[in-house]
């Protein structure tokens, strides 16, 4: 059954080195982990908006380092593939964020992302943000990335900057970032296509993509954000968003019918099963001949 990989962010690292545009679907849990596993993509994205939302909170910071990095390590251990995970801010200084990285690092995560909001942080895509100092940014960033073993797992340094302070001050921040430490740039929220095509252009370094179908930044698709030069692209909440859709539909004809809904097949139990990891578990129960 899968655990946690110690090789997790060097199998990241030569997807990054590749020619592909590296794809990670956003999860919340470890179903949804192996979803985007058994989906085909060559890596998970552990979204903190989703995190959050499972555990019955809006994106407002309201959530704290334990219960992410704990989600986290439960995610990585469910699949093979590599898990990207929010950070957050690092939840504090630089004494935070350096056991912040340490903790996400033990439990196999291949990559983390940590940002220059203001406490409390709240959705990248929501009104109302605010950054501390590019100074301060960066020694969090450097804290971060001094804080790792062998450099791993890699350092996105995120930036909120372009909301309050303007683009040409984000895209500061991230080469910055990138000077003190930082593997990957995330330009949080960039509002144009111009500013997204411009991102990897003026960056000194591999960037990240955030895609959020309804959010600040338009949607240039997939395809055409590895033409543009992003090495990576994160889908955060599009299961959270399939989930609630169908959900409400489902539960909504269940109460009106009282029966099972028409428009939701009916799954076998042990296909459920399957899909949520049975398989190694049911080799176990013959080797031992477990009841």
């Amino acid at each position: 059954m899968p655990t946690p990989d110690p090789s997790a962010a060097a199998r990241l690292r030569r997807l990054l080195a590749g020619d592909e545009l590296v794809v990670a679907p956003g999860a919340y849990d470890c179903l949804t982990a192996r979803m985007v596993e058994q989906a085909g993509f060559p890596a998970v994205y552990m979204t903190g908006a989703g995190t959050a939302a499972a555990l019955g909170y809006p994106d407002y910071g309201l959530v704290t380092m334990t219960e992410m990095v704990d989600n986290a390590g439960r995610m990585a251990a469910a699949i093979s593939v590599p898990l990207v995970a929010d950070a957050d801010t690092g939840y504090g200084n630089e004494l935070n964020v350096v056991r912040t990285v340490r903790e996400y690092a033990v439990r196999g995560v291949a990559a983390l992302h940590i940002e220059d909001q203001d406490f409390p942080k709240r959705c990248g895509h929501l009104d109302r943000k605010e950054v501390i100092g590019a100074d301060a940014f960066v020694r969090k960033v450097r804290a971060a990335a001094d804080a790792r073993r062998d450099g791993e797992p890699l350092l996105i340094a995120r930036t909120d900057a372009r909301a309050e302070l303007g683009f040409d001050e984000a895209i500061e921040r991230v080469n910055r970032a990138l000077d003190a430490g930082a593997d990957l740039a995330f330009v949080e929220a960039p509002e144009t296509l111009e500013e997204v095509a411009a991102v990897p252009r003026l960056v000194r370094g591999p960037c990240l993509l955030n895609l959020v179908a309804g959010g600040r930044t338009p949607d240039v698709g997939l395809e055409r954000a590895g033409e543009l030069g992003y090495r990576l692209a994160i889908v955060p909440v599009l299961l959270v968003a399939a989930f609630l859709h169908a959900g409400d539909a489902a539960l909504g004809a269940l109460l009106a019918t009282g029966e099972h809904p028409a428009q939701v097949p009916v799954t076998p139990v042990a296909e459920i099963f399957r899909r949520a990891g049975a398989e190694p578990w049911d080799d176990l129960r013959d080797r031992y001949g477990a009841d």
